[in-house]
């Protein structure tokens, strides 16, 4: 048998190639062929969102199918429907009393890093976003989800390729082996690496030497204000928590409760699903997550309330959406305030939106960085307070984490790639988007002479 890391370097290797030779052909495409191609591939992609879904859950054991589908839709028609009208090829901006024109140029071939928790969705973002700014790209899928992640990039090409698309611009990779990817990411032919998953991945695509947007982890805390619609922040953050068993680095990790309103808070979120469990069920769920340290156990990862109840050996209703805990402190000491990718809540309490800010703080510094915070309030100042001084670069206001973040319920650019910027070790604290992947160059006039001393007439 041949050595797996020698398959999954030569794979590598190959697929860089063939997409750099076929982006040197796709350089040349129209923006009405460019779009026509991005077009074909969405409308295979709506068609497939159902069972892609389906076999990413099969096959990393992550989250809910029909979840899954519907980040499917919005990583296609949703992302397609935001960014068809974007210029992206030519001349993409004129402004004439400047004598200015921005012009739109491909950064090559991109290195696609993609994670297990939302494995398809990812994978269809990305290579719609490439092929859009006439990018060839390669994706690297993490080990457990090659099979799904392979399987999207084939409804992508044929589609494509149908409707004109260069053979090769496309590919997945199914040897898949850290070499491999590492060989992917250096490799000659690759302009830009896009990496979305743990720290670790972020950290070796930044390590790289080449242009990379990465992600960081996602601590995010959701501040519930005397002011705010009770009724609705209970439902809002139950419903995130539970979305694809809170496989989104923008899920609410933890609520920070103002004091007056707390109970009234738990008892509708108690209608709404969670489950409230003691401080031994508490510590009995911190063991299985973070054992032995500070990373979750990845066997947790995206499963139910009831699945997590029978792996740590304690008993919760059938009736339960997520389970909550409630917590003193932030830090080490304190397993569960730390990021949560399955269906377990902190729970705070803090006097006043400023005791509410520091905590917040607390949260965001251990692990959420730069990432995004929701607040719900109806006092504008409040919201305000917390929007210009929180270090995160979403503030997702009276809406659910999970689903305003990545552009499903706000106007933020659709994306599943959240930067988080360079207070969390990131270029970018943007949505990634089309814009993050072509450069613009600039083709400028004169509108003012020199002055006199820099250019000097010589009488002749």
């Amino acid at each position: 048998m041949m050595d797996k890391d020698l398959l999954s370097i030569q794979q590598a290797r190959d697929l860089a190639v063939a997409a750099r030779d076929a982006q040197r052909h796709f350089l040349h495409a129209s923006q009405a062929e460019v779009d026509r191609i991005c077009a074909a591939m969405v409308e295979a992609a709506v068609a497939a969102a159902a069972r892609l879904g389906r076999m990413a859950v099969e096959e990393t054991g992550y989250g809910v199918p029909e979840h899954k589908t519907l980040k499917n839709l919005l990583a296609s028609q949703a992302l397609w429907d935001a960014i068809r009208a974007t210029p992206t090829v030519g001349v993409i901006r004129h402004d004439a009393a400047r004598k200015l024109y921005d012009i739109a140029w491909p950064m090559g071939v991109v290195a696609a890093l993609t994670p297990s928790t939302n494995p398809t969705s990812t994978t269809l973002f990305k290579v719609l976003i490439a092929v859009k700014a006439r990018n060839g790209i390669v994706v690297a899928p993490h080990p457990s989800a090659v099979n799904c992640c392979a399987e999207t990039v084939r409804v992508l090409a044929e589609a494509g390729e149908r409707a004109g698309m260069p053979r090769g611009l496309i590919a997945c990779m199914s040897e898949v082996s850290l070499a491999g990817t590492q060989e992917l990411m250096r490799h000659k032919s690759v302009a830009l690496i896009l990496a979305t998953g743990g720290s670790e991945m972020v950290r070796a695509a930044h390590s790289v030497g080449k242009p990379a947007y990465g992600v960081g982890p996602g601590n995010v805390p959701v501040y519930v204000d005397r002011s705010a619609d009770l009724r609705k922040a209970a439902q809002y953050i139950v419903a995130s928590k539970a979305f694809d068993h809170s496989v989104i680095c923008a899920t609410e990790q933890a609520v920070v409760a103002d004091a007056p309103i707390a109970a009234r808070l738990a008892e509708l979120m108690q209608a709404e699903g969670a489950y409230f469990v003691t401080s031994a069920e508490a510590a009995a769920l911190g063991k299985l997550l973070f054992t032995p340290g500070p990373l979750i156990n990845p066997k947790t990862v995206g499963k139910s309330p009831q699945q997590l109840a029978q792996m740590a050996g304690i008993r919760v209703p059938a009736s339960a959406r997520i389970l909550v805990a409630r917590l003193a402190t932030v830090g080490r000491e304190e397993l569960l305030s730390a990021e949560k990718l399955t269906t377990v809540l902190g729970w705070y309490e803090a006097d006043g939106w400023e005791a509410g800010c520091d905590r917040c703080i607390e949260l965001i510094h251990y692990g959420g960085r730069g990432h995004s915070l929701v607040i719900h309030a109806q006092d504008d100042t409040v919201v305000m307070r917390f929007g210009l001084e929180k270090p995160v670069f979403r503030i997702l206001v009276n809406t659910m984490g999970t689903l305003g973040a990545v552009g499903m319920t706000t106007g933020v650019t659709p994306s599943m790639t959240l930067g988080p910027g360079g207070i969390g070790g990131a270029i970018t604290g943007d949505n990634i988007g089309v814009q993050h992947l072509f450069n613009v160059k600039r083709l400028a006039y004169e509108t003012a002479p020199p002055p006199a001393r820099a250019c000097p007439r010589r009488d002749r």
